[in-house]
């Protein structure tokens, strides 16, 4: 084989595992890649259904059920309300009426499974996504108070 042909093998052998490289970095960012929904858009069904994604509202005041190691609860963003089942420990800042994110999936039964809980960490700190959320649903409610009137 002459060095020329030596050369473009060497090359296209590098363009091919470079490619392959690629692909597998893209498919684990991929797989890895979690959205975040609000309650009124879960509600409205554009949360992927089997797949695992992030809710983020307030704990709805007294929805707090304690089963053994199983915790249950509201998250709303006062606009809609979506039942969430998690079991393990909860953060020691999770309270009723605070700000809190889940990480899980919706199952057929409209309950929100999570695998992990995230409560905030200060007295002033939410979510951005969940302050837009709870904003729009506020504007909403005022827009509909309106037109009712």
């Amino acid at each position: 084989m002459k060095p020329r042909h030596k050369r473009i093998a060497a090359i296209a052998l590098g363009v091919v595992a470079l490619g392959i490289a690629t692909a597998l970095v893209l498919s684990a960012f991929q797989k890895n890649l979690v959205f975040f929904f609000t309650p009124s858009q879960v509600a409205a069904n554009e949360a992927p259904q089997g797949k695992t994604f992030r809710i983020g509202g307030m704990v709805l005041e007294g929805s707090v059920k304690r089963e053994g190691v199983d915790v249950r609860f509201v998250v709303t963003d006062t606009a809609k309300n979506i039942p969430v089942v998690y079991r393990g420990a909860l953060p020691d800042l999770f309270r009723e009426g605070k700000g809190v994110v889940a990480q899980g999936q919706i199952g057929p039964d409209g309950v929100f499974r999570a695998r992990e809980v995230l409560a905030k960490h200060d007295e002033n700190y939410m979510p951005p996504e969940a302050a837009d959320a709870v904003k729009k649903a506020h504007e909403t409610a005022a827009k509909t108070a309106k037109t009712l009137q």
